[in-house]
């Protein structure tokens, strides 16, 4: 997973860091600091960052390898669901 920020349109409100702390951090009042290569573990806080920045500064880009572990945890999800049968 690759993160780009727009820092000229980044308004410094902090949701991403409140969201995904290990990820963001405010430097002072106003500078974002990121890891533009954030870990696969972090991909759901990464994508409520994303979502609750006011400004859509926050651009995820999933890599070939993201997708591929996101399949296979469907895939892992899905073989305990419908065990039951239907009466």
């Amino acid at each position: 997973m690759r993160l780009v920020v727009d820092l000229n349109r980044c308004q410094g409100y902090a949701q991403c860091a409140f969201l995904a702390p290990d990820v963001f951090a405010m430097h002072g009042d106003e500078s974002l600091l990121y890891n533009p290569e954030a870990a696969a573990e972090q991909r759901e806080n990464v994508a409520r960052a994303v979502a609750a920045c006011p400004v859509g500064a926050i651009l995820l880009e999933l890599t070939d390898e993201d997708m591929a572990d996101m399949v296979s945890q469907d895939a892992v999800a899905g073989a305990g669901a419908g065990s039951g049968g239907s009466r």
